[in-house]
């Protein structure tokens, strides 16, 4: 059975790594050795998360002479935010609860 896209998305975005890496490209397009800058990894390793991102459709590589600048590429993360919102429902009326209940806890007062 393969996987689904979205399944894909939520993998890479499940490191903590690749969301930096996103971060980044959110600033702008960047060279490899750009998005290694910051990291304490090899170039292999920044690479290999930079083929999970790509395979994902989270990011794009160009070619500009010899440098191949990654792009941020935002339609994947739409529908894993749209996935995400249809459960918002769930949790805002207990967080908005919860909040009410702090709320009263610092005035010394039960809601």
């Amino acid at each position: 059975m393969g996987t689904d896209q979205l399944s894909v998305v939520f993998g890479a975005l499940a490191d903590p790594t690749r969301r930096a890496i996103l971060a980044r490209l959110a600033d702008g397009p960047a060279t490899v050795n750009e998005i290694a800058e910051p990291f304490d990894l090899t170039l292999p390793a920044i690479s290999k998360h930079l083929k999970v991102l790509e395979k994902a459709g989270l990011i794009s590589r160009g070619r500009q002479a010899q440098w191949r600048p990654c792009k941020l590429e935002a339609e994947p993360l739409r529908a894993a935010g749209d996935w995400v919102n249809r459960y918002r429902q769930f949790w805002e009326p207990s967080l908005g609860r919860l909040d009410d209940h702090l709320k009263s806890l610092m005035k010394g007062t039960d809601p």
